[in-house]
Parts: structure tokens; C-alpha cells; sequence
């Protein structure tokens, strides 16, 4: 069964998780849901797939092995994705979309590879943190170019709040880390000033600094949009102290 109904599809405005009673940070636009991505997403969901449910999951069983968990949060396309996976099979990949045509295309690259080193979530992140991945489990964490809501109204919106945070530190292993990269530069002072009222967290480039860009991070779609636009990019990378 796909993690769908009719009554979830295309619309628009405030969404309020059912779950966790907070503001999610999307809406869900599903009209460019193209065919090759809709048979992608029904033809692999269920050998790649993972369902939410309000269960704690044994994420090496999920992925018959002991190895580093990554979680990738908001995968888009998936390119990304797959280009760390694949470079580095050795690690175990968690990516999280919302979106269920980004979906298909990354369920399709990873067929396409053969890769064992991913397993998709198709939910709201703050439910999977929060019901889904057990304390202490992840090593590392990716939030690559999140919506950055630019209009005032909707800043309530955005994914890095404390929230999000309070749930990634049950979450994350000590010392693991949490990569972070916006063009919006209101959205990067905004996501440094979040990290600097959570004691268990550390920049590690110094308080209130960026980080240099990894030389590891694919190049992606919304990167390359906002350098067309003139825009810079801010790395971001803390650690998480326990």
C-alpha cells in the first residue's frame, strides 16, 4: 500500500500534522507527477519503501546490516541522494521527501543502480523522528536548500525549528553532525540563531559562524537555481554533544 489517499492530494495553504498537532513545512503539489515517476513510485515502493507507522524501527534491520545511518532530509529529485549513496556505499541512507514525484525519481535512480544503501520515507519528518527512528540511532544528518518560506507570514513554516531540533537530538548519536546549506541568507541567520538556544549542539565553526562548503556536497538543482539568481550559499555544521 502507497503511503497516499485522495483526500491528501494537490492543495494548498497551513498544513497541521494529525499526528504531532504542529505546522508542517510543505504542501503538497502533485500536478507534475510525471508517468515514468508515478510507475517508478508504484512499481518500487514497496522494495524501497518504508511505511510510517507510530512503531520504533530497527533501522539495521531495515537494511540487513550494522554500517553509519544518514538521514537525508528533503531529497527533492533524488540526485543528491544517489550520488552520495553511491560513492559511498559503506553507508546507510535515510532520505525523507514529502513529495511523492521526487519520490518516484529517486525509487527509479536507485533500481536504475542497484542500490541497497537507501530506504525512502514518504512522511513528514517531525512524525518519523519523533514516532519512527529509535534515540540514538543516527550519525549524521543532511538538510540541504529546505523551502526557506521567504514572505514574513511564513516563517512558521519552516522546517529548522526547535521542534525539529528537540526531535533530531533524541535521534542523534553523541558527536554526531548535522549538515545544513541555504541561499537565503535571513534563513541561515535565522537557523544559526535556533542552534544557539540548544545547549546540546555545538557549531563547529565557532558561535554564529558558517561553515566552509564541504567539498563532498553534490551540486544541486535549488543550489544551481539560486546562483542563477545571484544568491550565495551558507554551510552550516554542528555537532550534537551528549
Amino acid at each position: 500500500m502507497v503511503p497516499f489517499s485522495n483526500t491528501d492530494a494537490s492543495f494548498s495553504g497551513l498544513i497541521i500534522s494529525v499526528v504531532t498537532n504542529t505546522i508542517r513545512s510543505y504542501v503538497r503539489r502533485e500536478g507534475r507527477f510525471t508517468r515514468a515517476q508515478r510507475n517508478a513510485f508504484d512499481k518500487y515502493w514497496d522494495k524501497y519503501g518504508v511505511e510510517f507507522n507510530c512503531a520504533k524501527t530497527d533501522l539495521d534491520t531495515l537494511f540487513n546490516r550494522h554500517a553509519p545511518k544518514i538521514m537525508d532530509i528533503g531529497t527533492g529529485m533524488g540526485d543528491a541522494t544517489i550520488e552520495m549513496a553511491t560513492a559511498h556505499p559503506e553507508n546507510d541512507y535515510l532520505a525523507v521527501e514529502v513529495h511523492r514525484p521526487g519520490v518516484g525519481s529517486l525509487l527509479k535512480q536507485i533500481e536504475t543502480r542497484q542500490l541497497n544503501n537507501i530506504r525512502v520515507f514518504n512522511h513528514d519528518v517531525i512524525e518519523i523522528l519523533t514516532y519512527q527512528i529509535p534515540d540514538n540511532s543516527l550519525d549524521i544528518v543532511y538538510i540541504f536548500f529546505p523551502d526557506p518560506w521567504p514572505k514574513k507570514r511564513h516563517h512558521k513554516r519552516r522546517l529548522i525549528n526547535h521542534k525539529l531540533l528537540d526531535c533530531l537530538m533524541n535521534c542523534l548519536k553523541a558527536n554526531a553532525r548535522i549538515f545544513i546549506a541555504t541561499d537565503w541568507e535571513d534563513y541561515a541567520r535565522h537557523i544559526l540563531e535556533i542552534f544557539e538556544t540548544k545547549s546540546g549542539f555545538i557549531n563547529l565553526s565557532g558561535a554564529g559562524r558558517y561553515a566552509p562548503r564541504p567539498r563532498w556536497r553534490p551540486n544541486t538543482k535549488f543550489e544551481q537555481k539560486g546562483k542563477n539568481l545571484n544568491h550565495c550559499v551558507w554551510d552550516l555544521v554542528f555537532a550534537c554533544r551528549k
